[in-house]
């Protein structure tokens, strides 16, 4: 075995050319003397500076030699300020060097997390450090197949089975698009009692594991836009309406009667002043009494007049020349059930209402709405009546089903910790069973809530959360949500969630299909083999410190190694990350295990 450290005793050899940001070297040893050179690191050493390089391509005797930084007080530093001279020395650095540069030489439990191996340097381990990864926004790239869920099994591994130091406090949700992740972290507790891990499910069908949940009473108005699919921020205030009424429609009648009535008398006197035909008329108030009205406000409330009483209904009778005679006696009854000061707000978390409360409110916003709206516009906002109608008749609706009323604090806390009290460090998301639509908008809702959670408590950044999101790209986007809402929830987040505590890790396949602003706030990556033209080259366009000979190992990636970089690695590092134990569920279909049997 030849022995590439032996080189390191001597100069290796003379530059000749300085580009901007490379050097080309004359070797002065024998390729064939020596392992092969590609990928080592070079020691460039003058008067003023020493430089470190990385051996990126041999021709015959030149070999190419990137610089990516610089030793301070033997201090590695990433980026270089001047170049080497022609005369700099040139030596290899050794693996026992390289430790220092690459690897962890003063392993802290509470400072160092252990990621992989070296491929180049004979398995050195290479880490980071814990608050320069895991304080920022981190994504994780790769093909499928490439081994991108098991490092974050691996790596999540690794935190919680420290023996010392355990990170009690740390807060990990995973969006699970595959529903992979459970069986990595399903026994953790068994190797660290105090580490606990819970998932929650989208199979209504699994009875052993608790279903995802989403209180109607805890979303905003935003919300429900993006719940909804709202396409234009001219829905907005039909949204906000419908939740308005909620608050009179969710709670028992006795509570809200007065209110009630008028909200009910003042739709019918809209109806009334609308100057429609009597039969349009007529029939819109039908349409109202018949699936709203009090005990003091229907279609058979009585109607006194001198001389006589009625019910409402026949109040409604179109005489023979074509008009409703009993319009004024209408306008003056409806005028009774009005009341001063009546202000109707959002609801504020404070009761619990349910899907079908909420259509109901839908539905009288609409017919109220409908009466000055075009027709265009009312069929706009109709779309949004039949997709919440869709939802309330559609198995999701078991999602929103829920049983007691809870807090947002009681929501969070339920989430945070096991039926016993004690803190949850991991929970997983499985949203395999439901669409890709459906799953952006819980993904987006629960991001919210947690991010408007952390960003209220009074100690910042006192409690940090990590949303990691599998399949990345199918939810964190350049949609519609800044144009609608005037915001994508994830844009917020990456731009203001560190200095609160909420961190985004990004693990997507297409990284091209990503938010373009949430992509460029994150400051550390693990890429692993990537093929896709246009991924490789989105990659290079929006990662300033991605150089050429990076995006070229990257298309030649072993699975399971990959190019990491970032504030929390010293310099651009290639690791070949140990299996998780136990794996997530991400293999492939075992295709000849499947198909052949044998013949007796």
């Amino acid at each position: 075995m030849y022995n590439i450290y032996r080189v390191g005793d001597s100069m290796l050899g003379k530059i000749i050319g300085i580009g901007e940001n490379s050097v080309l070297l004359k070797l002065g040893v024998k390729l064939d003397e020596v392992q092969n050179l590609i990928n080592l690191y070079v020691l460039l050493e003058d008067k003023e500076k020493k430089i470190i390089g990385e051996i990126s391509e041999i021709k015959e005797d030149i070999a190419t030699i990137n610089l990516v930084g610089e030793l301070t007080n033997d201090k590695f530093i990433y980026g270089v300020s001047k170049k080497p001279s022609f005369n700099a020395t040139s030596k290899l650095i050794s693996k026992e060097k390289m430790n220092g540069i690459l690897g962890m030489p003063n392993y802290d439990e509470k400072k160092d997390l252990y990621i992989g191996k070296s491929p180049i340097y004979d398995d050195l381990k290479i880490g980071v450090n814990i608050n320069e990864f895991f304080s920022n926004h981190f994504a994780i790239f790769g093909s499928t197949g490439s081994g991108k869920s098991c490092s974050v099994a691996r790596i999540l591994q690794n935190l919680f089975k420290k023996r010392e130091s355990i990170p009690y406090k740390a807060s990990i949700l995973i969006f699970d698009a595959y529903g992979e992740y459970y069986n990595a972290f399903k026994d953790i507790s068994k190797k660290a009692p105090e580490i606990n891990f819970k998932t929650y499910t989208t199979n209504v069908n699994d009875s052993d594991k608790p279903s995802i949940k989403i209180p109607l009473w805890l979303l905003t108005v935003d919300d429900i836009a993006i719940l909804l699919e709202a396409k234009s921020r001219a829905e907005l205030p039909i949204i906000e309406k419908a939740m308005k009424l909620v608050t009179i429609f969710a709670k028992n009648e006795e509570e809200v009667l007065k209110s009630k009535n008028d909200i009910i008398a003042r739709a019918i006197l809209d109806i009334l002043a609308s100057g429609k035909s009597p039969a349009q008329i007529r029939d819109q108030i039908f349409s109202v009494l018949s699936y709203y009205n009090t005990k003091d406000l229907n279609l058979d409330t009585p109607v006194y007049q001198p001389g006589y009483t009625r019910p409402l209904k026949q109040c409604l009778l179109i005489d023979a020349s074509g008009k409703i005679r009993e319009m004024e006696l209408l306008t003056t009854f409806m005028n009774s059930f009005l009341v001063d000061n009546v202000e109707l707000s959002l609801p504020d978390g404070s009761f619990k209402y349910t899907l079908k409360d909420l259509y109901d409110a839908f539905e009288f916003a609409l017919i109220s709405e409908g009466i000055f709206s075009s027709d265009k516009v009312f069929d706009d906002y109709n779309v949004l009546k039949v997709r919440l109608r869709s939802l309330l008749n559609s198995d999701y609706a078991k999602y929103f089903d829920i049983e007691n009323y809870q807090t947002k604090d009681e929501f969070i806390k339920e989430i945070l910790t096991t039926n016993e009290g004690r803190k949850v460090q991991i929970i997983n998301f499985n949203i395999n069973y439901i669409d890709d639509r459906l799953a952006k908008s819980i993904v987006k809702i629960y991001s919210r809530i947690f991010f408007e959670y952390i960003k209220g408590i009074k100690k910042r950044a006192s409690l940090p959360i990590h949303l990691v999101i599998e399949e990345a790209h199918r939810y964190v986007q350049n949609d519609t949500d800044i144009d609608v809402i005037g915001y994508n929830i994830f844009d917020r987040i990456t731009k203001e969630g560190r200095k609160y505590g909420v961190l985004l890790g990004l693990i997507s396949q297409r990284p091209s299909e990503l938010s373009t602003t949430a992509l460029s706030q994150c400051s550390n990556f693990l890429v692993f083999k990537m093929m896709h033209p246009s991924d490789v080259e989105y990659i290079r366009q929006m990662l300033p410190n991605i150089t050429n000979e990076i995006l070229r190992k990257i298309k030649l990636l072993q699975p399971g190694t990959c190019i990491a970089f970032g504030s929390g690695f010293k310099i651009p590092s290639l690791i070949k990350l140990d299996m998780p134990d136990p794996i997530p569920s991400s293999s492939n279909c075992d295709i000849s295990g499947t198909w052949f049997i044998d013949r007796k």
